[in-house]
């Protein structure tokens, strides 16, 4: 069976209508989200087995929280119970030249008390095949961090595929050690290895040769990042595939979206997708990481469809409110085959 398995915190996402600030708005919307939520939500979008792992309060908002998931055929048999509160994020969505905003209130969530031992891990995994966390969940706090680690190594012991995606997220890494010192012990366990174009950067030093992703002008080089691929395949020699998603950014409504993808001596660059009238690019980069895992599943032997399938799927998320990535594989095909034209289809 194709069950993928995530671990992570997930977050009460709070954000103001349209573009307003969070001083203009006399109301919020309401969804939830977080990076691996998003990713068990869009693999099971695409008709896969997928299951998420998280610590909720044992309240009726950890209870709405679990009926969301269950709405989108996530699996939260193994969704535990403690704390006192489901960590929240606030979004002010930006418009042209006014980036967008995300505001955290996470401390002392319930994610953020959990502490090594308490999941059995061998129980999670037994029936799975894929196992993913992100960036966030080593620094979200030690006992998180520490957690991972225990899956990570248990997934290892049973055969089961590990990736992860790197997400560097800096206001995070308050528990008194940094991203450079926890997560080389996580990646090392990693079969593939998803980031963006900073990620590598940010957390290993690692960065492409002789481009600066600070000054794209809206455009990202694909093959300035096979370098990156290399660098991280020496440093991390188990990770036999890895992706990178490239956000050129000309403004907050406009921007171009692509990937590269290695394995080996081979090397894959994805077309490149110009978005304009952004509806919402909050779990871009995890709606790629569920269209690769999907992609990588489906079609074996196939990495450049993946890596397309990956890039398409992500594209499209730029067109659905809230974080989940709310399309169907068929949707994320059309695409692929040429229709982006947004007809209405009858």
């Amino acid at each position: 069976m194709n069950k993928v398995v995530t671990f992570g915190e997930i977050m009460l996402r709070l954000s103001t209508p349209g573009h307003l600030r969070l001083g203009q708005s006399r109301g919020l919307d309401v969804c939830f989200g977080g990076g691996e939520a998003n990713v068990a939500v869009s693999v099971a979008n695409y008709g896969l087995s997928a299951e998420f792992v998280t610590c909720l309060p044992a309240n009726a908002i950890g209870e709405w929280c679990i009926s969301e998931l269950r709405k989108h055929n996530v699996c939260t048999s193994h969704i535990f119970r403690g704390g006192e509160r489901l960590g929240i994020y606030f979004l002010e969505t930006g418009a042209v030249a006014r980036a967008s905003k995300v505001i955290y209130d996470r401390s002392g969530s319930s994610f953020a008390c959990i502490e090594r031992g308490m999941v059995d891990w061998r129980e999670v995994l037994k029936d799975a095949c894929w196992f993913h966390w992100t960036g966030i969940t080593p620094a979200v706090s030690r006992g998180a961090a520490e957690s991972c680690l225990e899956a990570i190594r248990t997934a290892n012991e049973l055969g089961v595929t590990v990736s992860c995606d790197l997400n560097y997220r800096k206001n995070l890494w308050r528990y008194g050690q940094c991203a450079s010192e926890v997560m080389p012990a996580l990646v090392a366990g990693c079969d593939v290895i998803i980031g963006n174009e900073e990620d590598a950067e940010k957390i290993f030093g690692i960065k492409p040769d002789g481009f600066d992703v600070t000054a794209t002008g809206g455009r990202v080089d694909a093959s300035a990042f096979e370098s990156v691929c290399r660098q991280l395949r020496g440093r991390f020699p188990r990770a036999g595939k890895i992706a990178v998603t490239l956000r050129g950014s000309v403004n907050a409504n406009h921007n171009t979206w692509g990937g590269c993808f290695s394995c080996g001596d081979a090397f894959y660059m994805s077309p490149r997708y110009d978005i304009t009238d952004i509806v919402d690019r909050v779990g871009g980069g995890d709606s790629f990481a569920g269209g690769l895992i999907y992609g990588l599943l489906s079609y074996p032997g196939d990495d450049g469809r993946a890596l397309n399938f990956a890039v398409a799927a992500s594209a499209l998320k730029h067109t659905v409110y809230g974080d989940f990535n709310l399309v169907a594989a068929e949707e994320v095909e059309q695409l692929l085959r040429g229709d982006g034209s947004g007809r209405v289809v009858r």
